[in-house]
């Protein structure tokens, strides 16, 4: 994963809050849907992948 700097951060939060006409909440409750929707993603990848494809590497739900 490429690390954000603080413009690039302050760019993306601006561009979020613009697709949604500067609407706070509406941007907060898409943005947690697509985070419901990585999730669910991660849980069916995980049990389609074999440990050999992955050299022992298991996906977690939680950032470390």
């Amino acid at each position: 994963m490429i690390p954000l700097n603080k413009e690039d951060i302050n760019f993306e939060v601006q561009a979020a809050l613009a697709w949604h006409e500067n609407d706070a909440c509406a941007t907060i409750a898409t943005l947690l849907e697509d985070i419901r929707h990585l999730r669910k993603q991660l849980i069916l990848s995980e049990g389609a992948m074999s440990r050999g494809m992955t050299r022992s590497w298991i996906p977690t739900l939680e950032r470390k």
